[in-house]
């Protein structure tokens, strides 16, 4: 039976950065079990522990030698290998002294291809317990840490100052050292309530020891569920419901060991502001959960949590509301102070702030977006009077003392500061949707204006950005183009907006006058926008080559491109579509290959079948007329899966490239209607 144990993994650490923490237990996991798998170490189930003082995992299972390895290599041809006597070669010595042996203990390697010398090399496996170290070490260098630091006098780097490293491989601890400490069997518990240390006999204890000896939940997803639900309760308590937001949430979760709840109550007077304001106030500043009624008005109280069971918990509730009364009086400052000015009187203001240093400032943005603005209007035919406001308007809000503060109410203060200067409600509302959907998959805008703000904004930024040559590369998009471009993709589909983007591209870069090449820079932003339009579709369930099928007859109108793929996908589910989709990919290779055009006549038919054919494409080119009017290419496309007998019988019994030139031209000019019959939807030829 193969010999296994499990694995115990600790680093301890001053405080690790709280947003970073579960990305950085994660990736230790993968790296450690990527470098097992490397070494032919097998395992078995895995587990991640992390808190603010430690990453740790547990593998189970892991195998505790290597197994053994023969490698056979090949050396010269036998041929090559001796002379006419049987001597042997230069080549035969060179390569015995390489393998470390002499050609009398080489062995010959019979193919059906000739015969060679060999030698079989039998390694044998290591004991994990001395390849561990050096995984170790190498998966801490693998981590994705941004700024490496160094403490005291020593050389050693890492994201925090380390003070201790448990390596245990079943009972035995594995000793070396670990980023300047030596690694042993004892952990440290809470910073306070277990400071002394904690002896680990078994993997299997750690998680176990840390709880009931040091005070720590050491399972990252277990403390956060605990916060969670006390979260919800102490919201209870007082009335209400918490605001739970998931990366508040996982921020928390990696700043406690020992999370204990503290309910706290602020002055009712800050209701007055906006709920966001008061919402950002506490989650960034200060880590706390806002409180809402049944009716999702704020409540007056917070709830935050401590990491330490203290013996005055009035004093830690009494001092978390002390530190919050400040952040919100800053808060109640900058409403009242940005509200001296309109957003209207703050737009020549942009003229001092830098959109990006090729394409000029904020109000040459603010310009270029009413010029999309108008455009957008009239492609739609809505009245633009709303749009040319809100896109007047749409940047004002970054110059607010409150957006300086938090960025993150980019928008959401522009609604807010637009009502109070009684600015129309669609005008408001689109100020904060212009950079909706804000995530994947979030919400899209639901105001007209809003979304013709939404979409000229984005618009104006990629194609900016790719006429300056700052394109995304790999995975570096330091504008978020893929973002804004996919924004745009959402925005026209799922609103069913009828705009062509190659125009739209087009009109937008007309509106920039630095140098660049416009021709080329127009084809590398609509090969970006397609090619986040084919991410967007196969997320819908499409497939390459219905995509394909599609993209080969575009027009570049993205809900017409949209329309058209949900009929080939249609089309895939009946049962013609193979027959048809043959019959097509035939089509083009005998048309590939011809010189005939479509214009040729093809009055010269003789045969039943080519007529039959002949007037069925006539039918049904007269049938699907209306269809495509409407677009609606799935009824188009059922209309002409009724060709498929009449198209399989042609094949079937006539020759199209026959002698008689005449009627081949004619051949040829019927499979050209046949072809441009479904080119009108969708190349389906190239449906696999």
């Amino acid at each position: 039976m193969t010999d296994t144990r499990p694995l115990l993994f600790e680093l301890g650490t001053e405080e690790l950065p709280p947003k970073t923490l579960l990305t950085l237990s994660k990736a230790l996991l993968a790296n450690i079990t990527q470098a097992l798998s490397d070494a032919e170490l097998t395992f078995g189930q895995t587990r991640i522990f992390s808190t603010p003082r430690r990453l740790a995992v547990l593998i189970e299972d892991v195998l505790v030698q290597q197994p053994d390895k023969t490698t056979e290599k090949r050396g010269p041809a036998i041929k090559a290998a001796f002379d006419a006597d049987g001597n042997p070669s230069r080549a035969a010595l060179g390569f015995a002294s390489g393998c470390g042996t002499t050609v009398d203990q080489l062995s010959r390697l019979k193919t059906d291809k000739g015969e060679w010398l060999s030698f079989n090399h039998q390694a044998k496996g290591q004991p994990a317990s001395l390849l561990i170290p050096e995984i170790i070490t190498h998966s801490l260098k693998k981590l994705p840490i941004a700024k490496r630091m160094r403490w005291g006098d020593s050389a050693t780097e890492f994201v925090r100052p380390v003070h201790w490293a448990v390596l245990l491989f079943g009972t035995e601890p594995v000793s070396c050292e670990i980023l300047g400490v030596k690694s042993g069997q004892h952990t440290f518990g809470h910073r306070f309530h277990a400071p002394e240390a904690i002896f680990i006999n078994h993997p299997s204890d750690y998680q176990r020891c840390l709880l009931e000896d040091g005070y720590v939940i050491a399972d990252f997803e277990q403390r956060k569920q605990i916060i969670y639900n006390a979260t919800l309760k102490a919201a209870q308590k007082v009335g209400g419901t918490a605001v739970t937001n998931p990366s508040l949430l996982e921020e928390i979760t990696a700043l406690n060991e020992w999370p204990v709840p503290v309910t706290g109550n602020f002055d009712s007077r800050f209701l007055d502001l906006p709920a966001e304001v008061l919402i950002t106030t506490m989650q960034v500043n200060q880590k706390y959960f806002a409180v809402t009624d049944n009716n999702e008005k704020l409540l007056p109280h917070f709830i935050t949590f401590s990491n330490i069971e203290s013996t005055h918990p009035q004093s830690i509730k009494e001092g978390n509301e002390r530190v919050i009364l400040p952040r919100l009086a800053d808060a109640e400052f900058f409403w009242k102070q940005d509200r001296h000015l309109t957003l209207s009187e703050r737009t020549p203001r942009l003229a001092n702030i830098i959109f990006q240093k090729t394409l000029g400032t904020l109000l040459d943005k603010t310009q270029r977006l009413e010029a999309l603005a108008t455009h957008l209007s009239t492609k739609l035919d809505i009245a633009p009077e709303h749009n040319l406001r809100a896109a007047r308007l749409a940047k004002t809000d970054l110059i607010t003392e409150m957006v300086g503060e938090f960025p993150s109410l980019q928008g959401i203060m522009g609604r807010y500061y637009a009502l109070a200067d009684n600015e129309p409600n669609e005008v408001a509302q689109a100020l904060e949707e212009q950079y909706y959907p804000k995530q994947s998959g979030g919400p899209t805008p639901e105001s007209s204006t809003g979304q013709i703000l939404a979409i000229a904004d984005k618009t104006d930024t990629l194609v900016g950005i790719f006429s300056a040559g700052l394109i995304p590369t790999g995975d570096k998009d330091p504008y978020a183009l893929r973002r804004a471009t996919l924004g745009i993709i959402r925005i026209i589909i799922e609103k069913r907006l009828n705009l062509n983007i190659t125009e739209l591209i087009s009109f937008s870069l007309s509106q920039f006058n630095h140098n660049f090449d416009r021709n080329l820079t127009e084809q590398k932003i609509t090969t970006f926008v397609y090619e986040r339009l084919k991410g967007y579709t196969l997320e819908q369930g499409f497939t390459i080559d219905q995509f394909e099928s599609v993209m080969a007859v575009s027009s570049g109108n993205l809900l017409d491109f949209y329309s058209r793929l949900q009929a080939v996908r249609d089309f895939r589910k009946l049962p013609e579509s193979n027959s048809l989709s043959e019959a097509n990919k035939r089509i083009k290779n005998i048309l590939r290959k011809s010189e005939t055009s479509s214009h040729s006549t093809v009055d010269n038919l003789v045969e039943e079948q080519e007529l039959t054919l002949l007037a069925a494409t006539r039918s049904a080119e007269e049938d699907i007329q209306p269809f495509i009017a409407a677009s609606n290419y799935t009824g188009a496309l059922n209309r002409l899966a009724q060709l498929k007998e009449d198209v399989d019988l042609f094949f079937e019994h006539i020759m199209v490239n026959c002698d008689d030139l005449t009627l081949r031209a004619s051949r040829l000019a019927l499979l050209h209607k046949v072809e441009n019959l479904f080119l009108k939807i969708a190349d389906i030829s190239k449906l696999q």
